[in-house]
């Protein structure tokens, strides 16, 4: 079985080849179990003293073999990357549930189930899969006053997420992921928090992985919640000298285009993208099939825009399988030449002289 080192060689490797495919929604397939208050809970929290039902992530301790049987589909649907099912496993978001002190844990099995489903499939046929453990936004947000009566007031601190993500991270570490997905960003400030806990937590580990970074606009204004535009967002986080960067989440392919292109034209990074199903219907459901989803994002490969490129929201791995199989003939994007200037952001982005 490989290393985590030749994992990562092999990594930047492929991604010099082909167009990499990630794997799609975790929330939506745990959704398909229906899965009720005890099936939460399992033996090992039945007594808890508050509902869990909705906690995915306490999941891989209460019910790893649903956990595991998604990955293990997305990986036979060909995704070569695999997301930990830590989206909220942090003690902030924990906190919802009175779960803070199992927050390590959770981060430590999810990296472990995801790893155990990657290094399977590579026994098998010997191609390596890789783990992202996937960092999300937390249910706060550092720039954004939760008071509409109150604009200065913040529910959360800089140190308080960094604090977080750095335990988060550690964890995921030690759990056996190759890289770092910092995702789903509404929020920059909470993003440049989970950025520095990363670097920490390499220091703290002894190793560095590749980081990923993928944000999120979350409408036709072409903006994060926070403000920014897409390219004041990737000034705002390049200095993590990032493997990848792109956005998900909120739109579906065909809204999510246009800010796709805008990033694939000023980054000098790799570039990744995983749209929801489509926007929601009126029951909160995704109903762009598979077919339609790879169609969609078929052009954006033969355009040279991508080289990373999965599902978020309602994608299933019927939907990895399209559209694994409608862009593989495609190289991946070539990094353009970008001209050494100073970048700045705020919500707009600035380039001098």
């Amino acid at each position: 079985m490989s290393t985590r080192a030749q994992r990562i060689e092999a990594l930047h490797t492929a991604a010099a080849e082909r167009i990499l495919i990630m794997d799609g929604a975790m929330g939506t397939e745990i959704q398909n179990f229906k899965l009720d208050e005890a099936g939460y809970r399992g033996k090992r929290f039945k007594h808890w003293h508050r509902d869990v039902k909705g906690n995915n992530d306490l999941l891989v301790l209460t019910q790893p073999d649903i956990i595991s049987g998604i990955h293990a589909a997305y990986i036979d649907a060909g995704a070569d990357i695999i997301e930990t099912n830590t989206f909220n496993a942090q003690v902030i978001s924990m906190a919802d549930y009175g779960m803070e002190e199992f927050s390590a844990e959770i981060n430590g099995e999810a990296a472990k189930l995801a790893r155990q489903a990657a290094d399977a499939a590579e026994a098998k046929d010997g191609r390596v899969r890789w783990v992202a453990g996937a960092v999300g936004p937390t249910n706060r947000t550092a720039s954004i006053s939760p008071d509409v009566n109150n604009p200065g007031f913040r529910n959360t601190s800089f140190d308080e997420l960094r604090s977080a993500y750095t335990e988060q991270v550690i964890a995921l570490i030690e759990g056996g992921v190759d890289v770092i997905l910092i995702e789903t960003i509404f929020d920059t400030l909470n993003a440049k928090a989970a950025g520095m806990a990363v670097l920490e937590a390499f220091d703290a580990a002894g190793v560095i992985l590749p980081i990923m970074i993928s944000g999120t606009i979350t409408d036709r204004s072409g903006r994060t919640l926070s403000g920014q535009t897409a390219t004041a967002f990737w000034y705002s986080m390049r200095h993590l000298k990032p493997f990848s960067v792109g956005l998900n989440c909120a739109l579906g392919a065909e809204l999510m285009r246009p800010y796709i292109a805008e990033i694939s034209g000023v980054a000098d990074t790799l570039v990744s993208a995983y749209p929801n199903a489509g926007l929601p219907n009126a029951m909160g459901e995704y109903d762009e099939t598979p077919h339609d989803m790879a169609c969609q994002l078929e052009p954006w490969a033969k355009d040279g825009l991508v080289n990373i490129v999965g599902g978020c929201c309602g994608s299933t791995p019927a939907h990895i399988a399209d559209v694994a199989a409608h862009v593989r003939k495609y190289p991946p994007r070539k990094l353009p030449e970008i001209a050494p200037k100073m970048r700045l952001s705020g919500l707009e982005a600035f380039v001098a002289g």
